[in-house]
């Protein structure tokens, strides 16, 4: 993705593209999503919007079932009349339960209950792009331009969305069902993605992992990804993963069935790794050691 000259001081996600920072195994941690509508606009806190009851029942969904709630708002900031009726989606990102629900809402109070309601089925994927530019001004740069983009190719399934986490790798895709996370992506590389994902293939080049899966298992399947060359979204499930020696993990998947021995590393680096923090940085890696077939032989 080639970048226009920086015009003022460098930004987290220009000093992340310049350091090469691994993409892999930094999705956000999240089995469920829950999407809420609302145009904003969206403070730091965007969940800051909602009273203080709201927020406490919107709190303990995400409490038992890991879940992670965002704003979303069709890009363009098209705001809707104030008694038009909005979306909720409710998403399950859990292998093998993969699903989307949705319904609409009109005062905030219903959302107190949105967890339970069920809402109906949805078979159409999702793409959100993080443009929360008051949380990361890169978010807002990066993200709004690349949400314009996929929207012209997809309206219907498109929308903008509140701070999702990995401020520096912007602009933040995830798609939906599955909780496939990407950064760094280009508009037309990201339309091709989309398309890819509803024919149910990956572009592994800009993914940072998927949600529903711990972050050493994701970085596990980025690498099994460029060893084995899969590329379906269900490829390369979790079987077992456990740490050993030298802070060495060692992780099982299937289909195809592989091994992959992964080294975890703490780096710490004089750089914000968002535009609000200050340095130094502390970034977590996983180092690829070996990816092994069910035979015991080394692919890479």
């Amino acid at each position: 993705m080639t970048r226009a000259p920086l015009t003022g001081p460098p930004r987290c996600a220009d000093l992340a593209d310049a350091d090469g920072d691994a993409r892999e195994g930094t999705a956000p941690p999240a089995d469920r999503w829950l999407l809420i509508e609302h145009a904003g606009p969206w403070e730091r806190n965007a969940l800051a919007v909602f009273d203080a009851d709201v927020l406490a029942a919107l709190t303990r969904w995400a409490g038992r079932t890991r879940g992670r709630i965002v704003l979303i708002r069709r890009p363009g900031r098209r705001t809707p009349r104030g008694d038009a009726p909005r979306r909720w989606f409710r998403v399950d990102a859990r292998p093998g339960h993969e699903e989307i629900r949705t319904g609409e809402y009109r005062g905030d109070a219903e959302l107190a209950a949105v967890g339970d309601l069920a809402g109906h089925r949805s078979d159409r994927p999702l793409t959100l792009v993080c443009a929360h530019g008051k949380h990361d001004t890169c978010c807002a740069i990066r993200g709004r331009p690349l949400a314009a983009a996929l929207a012209a190719a997809d309206p219907e399934g498109t929308w903008e969305c509140s701070h999702i986490g990995g401020c520096r790798f912007a602009p933040a895709v995830v798609l939906l069902p599955h909780g496939f996370t990407f950064g760094g992506v280009g508009p037309a590389e990201a339309v091709s993605l989309v398309r890819g994902y509803a024919r149910g293939t990956l572009a592994p080049d800009t993914l940072r992992g998927r949600s529903s899966v711990p972050p050493v298992v994701q970085a596990a399947q980025h690498h099994a990804r460029a060893a084995t060359g899969a590329t379906g979204v269900d490829d390369l499930n979790p079987v077992a993963y456990a740490s050993e020696d030298d802070g060495v993990w060692r992780v099982t998947l299937t289909r195809p069935e592989c091994t992959v021995l992964l080294r975890e590393r703490h780096v710490t680096v004089d750089r914000p790794l968002t535009c609000a923090a200050r340095p130094p940085g502390h970034i977590r890696v996983f180092d690829p050691v070996e990816v092994l077939t069910a035979e015991g032989r080394a692919l890479r």
